[in-house]
């Protein structure tokens, strides 16, 4: 390897050289937050949804579709109301990855597939928000206003989880935490057995997934005791700071 210095009189550029590619000194590593903010911010706001969700609609989850098949379970046997809504979890959460996935295959303009991705999750939320404003409180689990508002923030959800499967390829899923708790307890396993600079970043992805959604998770919680339902409007801010910024190659670059 040969160092180079420039004839610059600041003598600012000074490069290395390696196979002939020059790689500038003065670059630095992203740091956590800009190479983690994608996974942190949109797990955070699945994290409050689902909890939101969970606490207003009887049990009733917005992002972990297949508990609502659990409860349902759990209903039948304790005689409960509402089983319809939370069955009909299903049909429409694979409806709407279904519409989600035409729209991305004939999306004319890619670049800006994502961001119109993102805005379309800000409105369902908000949506979603509106409906549990309005139709509050909920009184009956078998109610259809349980439905609608259930179902608007499962669509909204439902489209994120479309996005990180298609779109979003190299970034883990940021709802379904099952699989990253499992991903957690490997990558510590690898890190404690071989401490490589390698396992550590694993670690480190793992790791910001599993406990941002505990701090969306209680955020969620306690916004909603002090907001009720407006407590939703405040985790539609990073979803639409994200929808802005996935307009932007060098970020799409980042994260796609």
């Amino acid at each position: 390897m040969t160092k180079l210095i420039s004839n610059d009189p600041d003598n600012t550029a000074i490069h290395t050289t390696n196979d002939d590619q020059a790689v500038s000194l003065h670059s630095k590593p992203p740091s956590f937050w800009q190479r983690y903010q994608t996974p942190v911010l949109l797990t955070v706001v699945g994290g409050a949804i689902d909890t939101i969700g969970f606490i207003t609609l009887f049990g009733f989850f917005t992002a972990h579709v297949t508990g609502n098949l659990v409860m349902a379970g759990s209903g039948l046997v304790k005689g409960e109301q509402g089983l319809w809504i939370k069955l009909a979890a299903l049909p429409l959460f694979i409806l709407t990855v279904m519409v989600t996935k035409i729209f991305i295959d004939h999306s004319k303009n890619k670049q800006l597939t994502l961001s119109r991705l993102f805005l379309a999750e800000a409105v369902f939320l908000i949506a979603f928000m509106i409906a549990g404003l309005y139709y509050q409180p909920f009184v009956d689990a078998g109610d259809i206003t349980v439905a609608i508002t259930g179902g608007l923030g499962l669509i909204a959800l439902a489209i994120r989880n479309t996005a990180s499967k298609t779109v979003i390829k190299h970034m883990s899923p940021t709802v379904l935490m099952t699989g990253n708790t499992t991903q957690l307890g490997i990558n510590l396993t690898d890190y404690l057995i071989n401490r490589t600079a390698d396992n550590g970043k694993k670690l480190t992805h793992s790791s910001a997934l599993v406990f941002s959604f505990l701090v969306g998770a209680l955020l969620g919680a306690l916004l909603y005791i002090q907001l009720n339902f407006w407590a939703v409007g405040l985790f539609v801010l990073p979803v639409l700071y994200l929808s802005v910024m996935a307009r932007d190659k060098a970020f799409l670059q980042s994260i796609a």
